[in-house]
């Protein structure tokens, strides 16, 4: 039995954006894979998640991070550069989902090692179709590294 069809996939959402956050919890909750999806509002939450500080001690760790760049505290190419800095961090892939499409920022991603970069439709129907075939395929067709639960 492979892990997708013992355990959900342990997704993280680092998003400000409650509609967003909305959005794309709706999203997977329609998909073909069995999550978990856990949000963190803001940069330092989401390391602390990750570091599993403080109140996210039992946090799970997740198989995959969707990142926005435009955090508060914290903005999102920090959080990116501390976790491809940290050993026990960098084997998660870590999938930009973000509104900008400056291409300073998407080559500055890649460059601090993110897996991948999508820029966020304006469009509703459109957010939706982006976050399926981000399942589609981080959840489905990509084999995920082993996972590390302490």
């Amino acid at each position: 039995m492979t892990r997708m069809e013992s355990l959900p996939i342990e997704v993280l959402l680092v998003e400000d954006n409650p509609g967003d956050v909305r959005l794309t919890r709706e999203a997977l909750k329609e998909g073909k894979v069995r999550n978990n999806l856990s949000v963190a509002p803001d940069g330092v939450e989401a390391l602390a998640f990750l570091r599993r500080e403080g109140r996210y001690a039992d946090a799970p760790r997740p198989d995959v991070i969707l990142l926005d760049l435009n955090l508060p505290k914290k903005d999102g190419r920090e959080v990116l550069e501390e976790i491809k800095g940290d050993p026990a961090l960098r084997s998660i892939p870590v999938v930009i989902l973000t509104s900008s499409q400056a291409e300073r920022d998407i080559a500055q991603a890649y460059a601090l090692h993110a897996n991948c970069y999508i820029t966020k439709p304006v469009d509703l129907d459109q957010f939706i179709t982006v976050v399926k075939s981000i399942e589609d395929f981080w959840f489905t067709i990509v084999k995920l590294p082993p996972e590390h639960r302490a």
